[in-house]
């Protein structure tokens, strides 16, 4: 899970990218926040439980600037498996956010904190609270005056091909594939053009499990138009070249065998029978690829 934050971090971090999953989520498309007008805050804050002092992070936090004025911080939470209790860590993020605005010499005017949940879990949707109310067990006489406090959870996978289409940062691919993988369980990659390449194969590379998003990335790719399908034919290649590899070491390690247990007419008739070959590869290597 450590791996996917990094991923999904680093290719947040960057403000195109930033700007753009806010303006989509939060304003339908509109570009009202602009990428320039973005800071980064830090992400780490603490808090007090049984005299004890302890660390929270936020996965990325930015500020919305408008000159010197701070208008609001955004921050993004980065899910990619259900957690009853996220409404509880979003109070806590959220709350040590407006503290630090009491504690601000500084800044005088207050600004609004804003937290956008994203969902990336597309084989079955969210039905964890989504709410304060919904994570307490609350009895009626008292509910009157408990505050409730929404999150605001956006499934990834649950998107509409619109709204899919407004994403005009590397961000559209990594909906994209959510979406496709929830429809139809499969990826057919977009002719769409990659600006970060190396983050955008990273998080492919954690999200789907296969190190070869990761293994396929060469600097030579930065700078360039470089699309999923230039990634996916690469990755294929990898797997043959990898595939081929395997079947040759297998091959060997059978030779080997039979030379050693002395096996010679076994050695000579599976070098010409490949039936027979395949038959003594199963039995003394079942788990290696042939």
């Amino acid at each position: 899970m450590a791996e996917k934050d990094v991923a999904e971090k680093t290719l947040e971090a960057y403000n195109d990218v930033f700007a753009d999953i806010v303006n989509v989520l939060l304003f339908q498309g509109n570009p009202l926040i602009k990428e320039t007008e973005l800071e980064e805050e830090r992400t780490y804050s603490s808090y007090k439980a049984d005299g004890k002092l302890h660390a929270q992070e936020r996965d990325v936090a930015k500020y919305w600037h408008s000159g010197l004025i701070r208008i609001a911080l955004f921050g993004l939470e980065n899910q990619t498996a259900v957690d009853r209790d996220m409404p509880l860590r979003i109070i806590g993020y959220d709350g040590a956010a407006y503290r630090s605005q009491l504690l601000s010499d500084t800044q005088t005017m207050r600004y609004p904190i804003i937290t956008l949940v994203l969902y990336f879990g597309y084989k079955k949707n969210w039905k964890a609270p989504t709410s304060l109310y919904e994570c307490l067990s609350i009895p009626e006489e008292l509910k009157p005056f408990v505050n409730d406090y929404k999150m605001n959870l956006f499934q990834i996978a649950y998107l509409s091909e619109e709204q899919v289409q407004m994403f005009q940062s590397d961000f559209r691919i990594v909906a994209d594939y959510f979406v496709q993988m929830r429809k139809n369980n499969d990826y057919i990659a977009p002719d769409t053009t990659i600006k970060h390449v190396h983050e955008l194969l990273q998080l492919m590379s954690v999200m789907t499990k296969d190190n070869r998003y990761n293994d396929v990335y060469s600097p030579d790719m930065e700078g360039r138009n470089v699309n999923m399908c230039e990634v996916l034919d690469r990755v294929e290649h990898r797997g043959e070249l990898r595939g081929e590899t395997r079947g040759l070491d297998t091959a060997f390690s059978l030779v080997q065998f039979l030379m050693e247990n002395n096996r010679l007419n076994d050695l000579k008739k599976a070098s010409e029978d490949e039936a027979f070959r395949n038959k003594l590869l199963t039995e003394f290597f079942p788990n290696k690829e042939k």
